[in-house]
């Protein structure tokens, strides 16, 4: 028997801009009346929502020519989220959006119990567990098989490899064939399970001392590919050991968004022009993915999760009022992959 939605329901904002890293201490849990939906929306509970570094870069202020807009004190933290629908227009002829309650779908306004979403076709059973619809692995894919474009024997280089992304594409390379799967990471405890689960042959481990001479030990033969997260001085690692032809794709910018000595809205890194002419390298940045590639990764995911072939790496903390410590513990790098909130299904 469906249950009725209470009044008020609560959601996580902005108390005040930090000078450094944002914590518990900058954010509020806030109560307020539960959301009405307008036309061509539902109105949904979340069951899972991520947490993600790019929430620095937004409380920060924002880059301009990015698809998200800045975070201003008493605005209400938002990222990808998968929610139940609890009320939902149907059987009106051709305004039926085909939900139903109980129907999962995804959205971008987690940080909340409940939110108000455009209408969306329901997730469905592509993947055996709804909360691996958070997973950061679509970016990691389209990386690897659209702009990279791994051939088989190949050697790959992710830096960041246990974060959100890197954890999945050390796996994603491995099922591509990839001849050699290299990662870097600051935890020798990460480092570990990066390679016993995450499909690395080798780790860098970063320890305050230059990191270029370590990759050029872990790859003596240089990377044919890198999906760089973190940018900074790992980038520059990266381009220095590229082989001629190789593919740089950046995704990220964790080192400037994890610092809390960064304003957090700019990554300038210094590369040798000269080394990506000789080279031939090509370095490109990629920020989102589209409906045909994501339908194909959501595929081939729940396959791979079905068969076992690949983990989805996250931790899951529960409740909305753990989301501000969920936050601090993530920039502190406490976690492995994806930091998921779970909030209650009864």
């Amino acid at each position: 028997m469906p249950q009725t939605p209470p009044r008020a329901a609560r959601e996580i904002r902005l108390a005040e801009v930090p000078s450094g890293l944002p914590g518990p201490e900058h954010l509020t849990v806030a109560e307020v009346p539960l959301p009405v939906p307008g036309a061509g929306e539902v109105l949904v509970r979340n069951r899972w929502f991520q947490v993600f570094p790019s929430l620095r870069t937004l409380i920060a202020g924002g880059v301009p020519g990015t698809p998200f807009p800045p975070l201003r004190p008493g605005d209400t933290l938002f990222g990808p989220a998968v929610g139940e629908v609890v009320t939902a227009p149907f059987g009106k002829g051709t305004d039926d959006s085909g939900l139903r309650p109980g129907d999962l779908v995804a959205h971008f306004r987690g940080w909340r119990e409940y939110a108000v979403v455009p209408m969306s076709a329901p997730l469905g059973d592509a993947l055996p567990d709804p909360a691996a619809h958070l997973a950061s692995g679509a970016t990691a894919y389209a990386a690897l098989t659209r702009i990279a474009r791994l051939c088989a024997g190949e050697t790959v280089l992710v830096t960041g490899g246990a974060g959100g992304v890197g954890s999945l594409a050390g796996q994603i390379a491995r099922l591509l064939r990839a001849g050699r799967v290299i990662g870097t990471t600051g935890s020798p405890a990460k480092a570990e399970r990066m390679i016993a689960e995450l499909g690395y042959d080798a780790v860098v481990l970063r320890d305050g001392s230059p990191i270029g001479g370590r990759l050029a030990e872990a790859a003596p033969d240089g990377v044919d590919v890198v999906v760089d997260t973190v940018g900074g001085e790992q980038l520059q690692a990266a381009a220095a050991a590229a082989r001629p032809g190789a593919r740089l794709v950046v995704v990220g910018t964790l080192a400037t968004q994890l610092s809390a000595a960064s304003g957090g809205t700019t990554a300038p890194v210094e590369l040798d022009a000269f080394q990506l002419i000789a080279k031939n390298i090509t370095l490109r940045g990629f920020t989102g993915v589209d409906d045909e590639i994501h339908a194909e990764w959501t595929e081939r995911f729940g396959a791979w999760l079905r068969s076992g072939a690949i983990a989805f790496p996250h931790t899951r903390i529960a409740g909305i009022e753990n989301a501000p410590r969920a936050l601090r513990e993530l920039f502190e790098g406490r976690h492995v992959g994806t930091v998921v909130i779970e909030l209650c299904s009864s």
